[in-house]
């Protein structure tokens, strides 16, 4: 049975389901999850209390009622760019949100339905993959609204789709489809017909059975620049000589059944 976990933030809800997988999902319905300050402010703790938690081995992020969110709320928009030492913080907030997401320990994925824009794509695109329906909308608008895109926003985009196409999306602030998305790199699979929730949750569940070292040394060479991969990667590379993770593996193989680890 799922379990239930107070996040203790309105519109954040979460659950952990069978087979180790946690469903973070964005529930502002009535406002097509528009993600608040409250929100964005309650996402690094919610993820760190997470990490925390061994029998969670993967993340889903998505939205709930068909859509994965408009972004970030802007009536609060309207009243932090007021003051701008407050549109400062909470650029910062929003930042440290997706960077939360970003480092998460154990693979995340975005499950996409609906519109994902602005913020939500930010925070879609934090994640380490993204599962998104075919009538999936996405886009990233701050040039519509004279929003300033903050840097690490922008470089992990262009981390995943390349400098033109992210200018393409920076510059227009339009919407693309699903199948767009995935042949920028945007998106990594496209699903038809309804399941994309269960298809997601599939393959966590299958994630959440492959090597946590494994999955951990990629996560930590890819997380920065070339240069510093092999520095990133050496303590996994050491406790996969000490850990039981290989033997297990081998093992499994040689028995044909599924690994343990």
């Amino acid at each position: 049975m799922p379990q239930l976990v107070d996040t203790g933030v309105d519109g954040l809800r979460l659950t952990v389901e069978d087979g180790g997988v946690a469903v973070l999902v964005l529930d502002r319905p009535e406002r097509r999850n528009a993600v608040t300050l409250a929100m964005w402010r309650g996402i690094p703790r919610i993820l760190e209390q997470l990490a925390a938690r061994a029998d969670v081995r993967a993340l889903l992020l998505t939205g709930a009622g068909g859509t994965f969110s408009a972004g970030a709320d802007i009536t609060e928009l309207a009243d932090v760019y007021a003051d701008p030492q407050r549109a400062d913080a909470y650029h910062a907030d929003n930042v440290a949100a997706e960077e939360a997401l970003a480092a998460f320990p154990r693979p995340t994925i975005a499950v996409v339905t609906g519109f994902c824009v602005g913020g939500g794509c930010q925070l879609a695109a934090a994640c380490d993959l993204r599962i998104a329906s075919e009538d999936a909308r996405l886009g990233i608008t701050p040039a519509k609204l004279g929003v300033v895109y903050p840097a690490v926003p922008t470089l992990r985009l262009a981390r995943l789709v390349g400098p033109a196409r992210a200018k393409y999306l920076l510059f227009s602030g339009e919407l693309v489809t699903a199948r767009r998305a995935e042949l920028f790199g945007l998106v990594d699979e496209v699903v038809e017909g309804g399941a994309t929730h269960a298809r997601a949750l599939e393959f966590a569940r299958l994630l959440a059975r492959r090597s946590p070292q494994t999955i951990g040394a990629v996560k930590a060479a890819l997380a920065g620049p070339p240069e510093d991969a092999a520095a990133a990667v050496a303590p996994w590379e050491r406790k996969s000589r000490e850990a039981p993770d290989v033997r297990e593996g081998l093992a499994a193989f040689l028995e044909r059944r599924e690994p343990r680890f």
